[in-house]
């Protein structure tokens, strides 16, 4: 992520709008999360050297072997999540960040985790210089989530985990909703998770999607 300035001018937003139409017209529904998408400049969460790229359909490698996540991805999972204004919202895996401000461009208060010393460093600068508001970005284990800022109405999880972490669940709101791509590596289900008043669970599967593996721990902070 190299950027000397945040120029945001017709032809990347020209380039949005046609990236939005192609997410609609593959079944987001959501116009709270196309206006998000549209409202945010993906070009400035690649090198300036990858333009052509930044609005395709398509994941891009950040580094670190993770990606930034290919946008009917990131609209699939948040309009599933179902944010509303003002929640707080619970992100395992920031990455480049560009997942985090959708949600904070949806109203939410969003704090998130990344284990990747390198990236964590890199996003945090750049969501200050870029002026991106209501994201708090932690260094940490995404398995343990953040006790010290439970409960959460809303959490999602962007890498694949073999199960739902009890830890998350247990700092997910009563009436609170989680979305996380379930399954073992190679290919996941998208799941919606329900905790119930009563602290009961209900599960929804919505289709297979595939996803860098959830690992525990911090990694290597080189």
């Amino acid at each position: 992520m190299v950027i000397s300035n945040f120029e945001d001018n017709y032809r990347h937003k020209g380039l949005r709008r046609k990236l939005v139409e192609e997410i609609r017209s593959k079944g987001i529904r959501s116009e709270a999360v196309l206006k998000a998408i549209d409202e945010v400049p993906r070009h400035w969460f690649l090198d300036p050297a990858f333009l052509e790229f930044a609005y395709q359909d398509k994941p891009f490698p950040i580094g670190c072997d993770q990606t930034i996540s290919q946008p009917y991805t990131v609209a699939f999972q948040t309009e599933l999540l179902d944010v509303k204004p003002f929640q707080k919202v619970l992100e395992i895996g920031t990455g480049s960040g560009y997942q985090a401000c959708i949600l904070s461009k949806l109203g939410a208060r969003v704090f998130s985790i990344e284990r990747q010393k390198k990236l964590y460093d890199r996003t945090k600068d750049f969501l200050q210089k870029a002026g991106f508001r209501g994201i708090k970005i932690f260094y940490g284990d995404g398995y343990q989530g953040l006790p010290a800022y439970a409960p959460f109405d809303r959490i999602l999880i962007t890498a694949a985990a073999p199960e739902i972490p009890t830890a998350l669940l247990e700092q997910l709101k009563p009436g609170g909703k989680m979305v996380l791509p379930l399954g073992k590596p190679g290919l996941q289900t998208m799941t919606l998770v329900v905790k119930k008043e009563d602290g009961s669970i209900l599960t929804e599967q919505h289709g297979a999607f595939v996803f860098v593996p959830m690992l525990p721990d911090k990694a290597n902070g080189n």
